[in-house]
């Protein structure tokens, strides 16, 4: 397990942003994407529209796989 988070770049409706979130959880993020027939930035601008306002958006794809492994 790495621990250190990894920072990559998403785009949401056209606007990049960076996420950085540990190797782990961008394996279970594609992994999800892939369970759900979506490419990771279709997959994060789902999960971005679903958030509160107050999560942001790594807390927001973290919870999204664990949800997806708990399933």
């Amino acid at each position: 397990m790495s621990g250190r988070p990894v920072k990559h770049s998403l785009t949401l409706r056209g606007h990049r942003t960076s996420v950085s979130l540990e190797e782990e959880f961008w394996q279970g993020f594609r992994a999800l994407a892939a369970a759900r027939g979506l490419g990771i930035n279709q997959l994060a601008v789902e999960i971005d529209e679903t958030r509160a306002g107050d999560i942001g958006l790594a807390s927001a794809i973290r919870l999204a796989v664990l949800r997806f492994y708990r399933g």
